[in-house]
């Protein structure tokens, strides 16, 4: 088999695209395939489709293909163009890149797989191209993928912010929880940087909304409020976020007695601190028994702790009018407790239980979410962090955005 048949089949080329001449340079460790057309043919606009003769070509271009037995390999041509009528002048459209592109589809493809599995400084070094080159194949990865999602209506959001750099920058993160995807990021955690997301939705899209978890953040309850329809019944403040400051009210318990408690010599919290972090049935094997001897002391901590446990079974109930009840008597034991950091924590759930009751309804948590946050932690350690938010949104959106990534790749001829 002649180079150039070998080579036209490699590259998948189909009549009237054949190859006219393969070049290899050893020492270089290089390939240039070039690529040429049959005379007369008429090509397609790519605006209409209107089929028309060929009016002149472009200057030269040279797109890097995959490597050939570890040589790096380009692929040379001469794009042509037609004049439509309607359209004016057009470069036709190429089998083997999308239009503007550097690279063929084949190594985008290849690209987008290693981007996927490593940071984009990784990428370049395995993929022998600029850091330069492999962001840009990962910006328009994600373009790509924006433009071809169709907008559809998203049952369940997770609503939850970021940090993204030092000085309090922060993201806002809007997830669909049941295909664990982020739709949408806004700049900042103000009322605008939600309203952002709502406002591209359609009515339709609005309606079909059915809950959104969240955590207890003005602007973002005010931005629901003014964009969702029925929007009380809708928002779940997430179960994680309200454990959490009650873990936090135990903490500023045990803090207290702790110094309390060596002030007179007595070292009998020093080393709990992540005990009482702890639920029950996830406590480690290895701390069971000093932590049931902590229990049974006469701690104000031990007590904060059980006061905390006890709220956990709010999320157990099937009915509402269950979950008032328990409300009711762990809310009693929470104030009555002397303990300031409890009553204070019991106090502000309090003015916020109507949306903490709409779990009973839903069923749902921005578990999600967080899971997504970690996973963008992730991403920006790999980077060592971003300068530039934008790119950082756009790692975002292609590590976790759900979107069609690829470019289309034509059949391979035979």
């Amino acid at each position: 088999m002649r180079d150039t048949e070998l080579y036209r089949q490699l590259l998948g080329l189909a009549p009237p695209w054949t190859v006219t001449r393969v070049e290899l340079a050893v020492k270089e460790r290089r390939v240039d395939v070039w690529a040429g057309h049959a005379e007369g043919e008429r090509w397609p606009c790519p605006e209409c489709g209107a089929r028309l003769p060929l009016y002149d070509h472009t200057e030269e271009r040279e797109w890097r293909h995959l490597d050939s037995c570890q040589f790096k390999t380009y692929l040379h041509a001469r794009p042509p163009r037609v004049e439509c009528a309607e359209h004016g002048v057009r470069q036709v459209r190429l089998p083997w890149a999308e239009a503007r592109a550097r690279f063929t589809t084949l190594f985008e493809r290849l690209a987008i797989d290693v981007l996927l599995e490593t940071d984009v400084l990784g990428a370049a070094r395995i993929l022998g191209i600029t850091w330069d080159e492999a962001w840009h194949i990962q910006e328009r990865a994600v373009r790509r993928g924006q433009q071809a999602k169709a907008p559809r209506v998203v049952t369940h959001l997770g609503v939850d912010e970021k940090a993204a750099a030092k000085g309090h920058r922060y993201l806002t993160l809007v997830c669909d929880l049941k295909e664990a995807t982020v739709e949408f990021i806004g700049d900042d955690r103000k009322q605008a940087s939600l309203d952002g997301y709502f406002t591209g939705l359609s009515g339709e899209q609005r309606d079909g909304i059915e809950a959104i978890a969240l955590d207890m953040w003005e602007p973002y309850i005010q931005s629901i409020r003014a964009q969702v329809p029925d929007a009380e019944a809708k928002m779940v403040f997430d179960r994680y976020h309200i454990m959490g400051h009650m873990g936090k009210a135990v903490d500023t318990v045990r803090k207290r007695e702790h110094r309390a408690l060596k002030a007179v010599g007595d070292e009998t919290l020093t080393g709990s601190k992540y005990l009482w972090l702890y639920a029950e049935e996830n406590l480690p094997a290895q701390h069971q028994e000093r932590f049931a001897q902590l229990k049974a002391g006469h701690l104000e901590t031990a007590r904060a702790w059980a006061i905390k446990e006890s709220l956990r079974d709010l999320w157990n109930y099937q009915r509402t009018c269950w979950a008032e009840r328990h409300w009711k008597r762990w809310y009693f034991w929470a104030t009555h407790s002397r303990l300031t950091p409890v009553i204070e924590a019991a106090r502000m759930i309090q003015r916020h239980l109507a949306n903490v009751l709409t779990f009973v309804t839903h069923r749902v948590t921005n578990a999600v979410s967080e899971g997504l946050n970690s996973k963008i932690q992730t991403i920006k350690k790999m980077a060592y962090g971003f300068r530039n938010l934008e790119h950082f949104k756009t790692a975002i959106y292609f590590h976790c955005g759900g979107l069609q990534l690829y470019p289309v790749t034509h059949s391979i001829a035979g």
